[in-house]
């Protein structure tokens, strides 16, 4: 039998690290990296060389300070090749409705002070409090994928369980 695409949207999601990008978020991750490894990369480059200039290294903060700093871009450029090479573009039309899944906005009311809120699932990079975006990672988001309308999520968070009842879930 051949299971929905939403069950393997979510199964995808949560044994591999691909993620689940608009095409507007996965434009700006590729654009910081590109400004890392055009921009940032040579940057770092010639702070070194500069420093190098200054002397002897063994006793060159500069120098040192120069190094490990292009050890923590070389990272961040790592991490985000990794993130963009698991990238998938979501063709949201294509998504079942009636549960919250990547891009879901959601009305949930909170069980405990009857507080609404709504709130859109996304990618870990493009999470975003402060405009109601909260990723599929967090322990929200987690609790709510695969809700439907009347569910009620039991959320495990660090002082206890809440319990969050799913009023509506829409696209925009």
């Amino acid at each position: 039998m051949k299971r929905p695409a939403a069950h393997n949207l979510i199964n995808e999601h949560i044994m591999s690290k691909v993620s689940y990008y608009s095409p507007e978020g996965l434009k700006k991750l590729k654009e910081e990296l590109n400004h890392l490894k055009d921009v940032e990369r040579p940057n770092a480059s010639n702070a070194i060389a500069e420093a190098r200039d200054k002397g002897d290294l063994s006793e060159n903060a500069e120098y040192d300070a120069a190094k490990e700093a292009q050890g923590m871009l070389e990272m961040r450029i790592s991490k985000l090749e990794e993130v963009v090479a698991n990238a998938r573009v979501l063709d949201e039309s294509q998504l079942d409705s009636s549960k919250v899944l990547i891009h879901s906005s959601v009305k949930i009311k909170n069980q405990t002070n009857g507080m609404e809120m709504t709130y859109k699932l996304v990618a870990q990079t493009e999470a975003d409090l402060k405009t109601g975006k909260i990723s599929v990672d967090s322990p929200i988001g987690k609790g709510l994928l695969g809700c439907k309308v009347g569910d009620v999520a039991d959320i495990v968070v660090p002082n206890g369980i809440m319990k969050f009842e799913v009023l509506e879930i829409f696209r925009d």
